[in-house]
């Protein structure tokens, strides 16, 4: 258990560190790459994380936690139901990245779930969890929920912080299951490569608008 007054003094940074820094970004340098700052991110969360006397170290990894089956069973349905809305409204758009530019469809494939997905999975899960979960209890998936879809303002379209944040709410509940950041980080690359596949990239990369 903790203080009240200790409750409100981590809410207070959650709201500092989540949401004012993204908001910061999204003032100052929207337009940008946001993969250096991840990786920034990312290893600042590795070096708090193997310091906090309450984190598990395996959590980072846990390989045997990986259940694929609800995961690929989970993500087929939502493949079915994004192809059917991108095909009714943006069919010129179904499958267009892949079509015209497979070599940097290919790219994004490889690179993204390394370079963008961990270093968030790091971010909004393992040290959000182990640092706010004191304060926040049954509602820390919410919180996740809200920092991960909020953040995507910074490409400058509502539908990215609605579908990101739908998504962050799968991502830290399959996490506050398994305990496992790599299972959270295969669903999350998994959707992520979705999301370029089927055509709905343009509101994951700067300047798209809404």
């Amino acid at each position: 258990m903790i203080t009240s007054r200790r409750r409100a003094v981590l809410m207070a940074e959650y709201v500092a560190v989540f949401f004012g820094l993204a908001l910061l970004y999204f003032l100052l340098a929207r337009g940008t790459s946001p993969i250096p700052v991840l990786l920034v991110l990312g290893g600042a969360s590795v070096w708090y994380l193997l310091r906090s006397e309450t984190f598990d170290r395996k959590s980072l990894w846990r390989r045997e936690a990986v259940r694929w089956r609800p995961i690929l069973a989970l993500w087929a349905l939502s493949a079915v139901a994004a192809i059917a809305v991108v095909a009714v409204l943006f069919p010129a758009q179904l499958f267009a990245f892949p079509r015209e530019q497979p070599l940097l469809w290919l790219a994004v494939m490889v690179f993204y779930p390394l370079l963008s997905v961990y270093p968030q999975e790091l971010v909004f899960r393992a040290f959000l969890f182990d640092r706010y979960s004191a304060a926040f209890g049954t509602w820390t998936v919410a919180a996740s929920a809200a920092a991960f879809g909020f953040v995507h303002i910074v490409f400058g379209s509502w539908v990215s912080v609605v579908l990101s944040a739908a998504g962050g709410w799968l991502f830290a509940t399959r996490y506050q299951r398994t305990r496992s950041l790599l299972a959270a980080s295969i669903e999350h690359a998994l959707y992520g490569m979705l999301v370029f596949t089927v055509g709905l990239g343009q509101y994951f990369f700067h300047g798209a608008q809404t």
